[in-house]
């Protein structure tokens, strides 16, 4: 089976699946942080070397302050939960976006995590949170022109100032919840990635869901441009 090196998901649909189910919506928040750890260890097992998951959006701030405070309370639950398993199975956990303006126990818990794991080699484990695609880029921008060069800006610049540079570019993205669109993901590492999109919503998307993506990327041609 072709393994993609980077995988991107919008985990969409956690309200929503708990309202089905007749609970609040932080109830589907809940075992959507359950299942982070569930795909991150299905993608470690098959070889992924980068995960990134969008967790919160510079655009979700919109939302009740409610379920603001209770996502914000997620990456410490996570971490107390799955840290010591993903230690163990050698998986780095990084963040990407704007922290800066997130509550400092849920940055310091991010960094700690960071701090224990930046020696793990096997996968990757991007969060990102209070992130944005375009914010992404005009950032990258704005590096550039801080670096006091003045001339035209090229892909390159881009390339080594957008916050995954160390990364490859996508080339899997899932969407649970069918929801066709990006939402403002990744939209520079999105550009030749192939996309794939499930009506089950994310506390659902459990590994044999993630194993059909995974084999469905594999059916796919990827000619860039070019032909095959």
């Amino acid at each position: 089976m072709l393994i993609p090196n980077h995988v991107a998901i919008i985990m969409d649909g956690n309200g929503r699946w708990a309202q089905k189910m007749g609970k609040p919506r932080s109830y589907g928040h809940y075992f959507g942080t359950d299942n982070v750890r569930n795909i991150a260890i299905e993608a470690n097992r098959l070889g992924v070397k980068v995960l990134t998951l969008y967790a919160f959006s510079t655009e979700n701030w919109k939302r009740p302050q409610e379920e603001v405070n209770y996502l914000m309370s997620l990456p410490a639950l996570f971490i107390d939960k799955f840290l010591k398993e993903l230690m163990e199975k050698d998986i780095r956990i990084s963040t990407i976006g704007d922290l800066s303006t997130l509550p400092a126990s849920t940055v310091k818990v991010l960094q700690k995590a960071i701090d224990e794991t930046k020696d793990n080699k096997s996968m990757t484990l991007i969060f990102a949170i209070n992130y944005g695609g375009r914010d992404d880029i005009v950032q990258a921008v704005n590096k550039v022109i801080k670096s006091g060069e003045v001339r035209e800006i090229s892909e390159k610049d881009i390339n080594v100032n957008i916050s995954t540079a160390q990364y490859p570019d996508v080339d899997f993205m899932i969407r649970t919840s069918l929801d066709y669109r990006l939402s403002n993901f990744l939209l520079w590492q999105l550009s030749y990635a192939e996309l794939y999109f499930t009506d089950c919503y994310w506390p659902e998307f459990d590994a044999e869901r993630f194993d059909l993506a995974i084999e469905e990327y594999g059916r796919r041609q990827r000619r860039f441009g070019g032909l095959k």
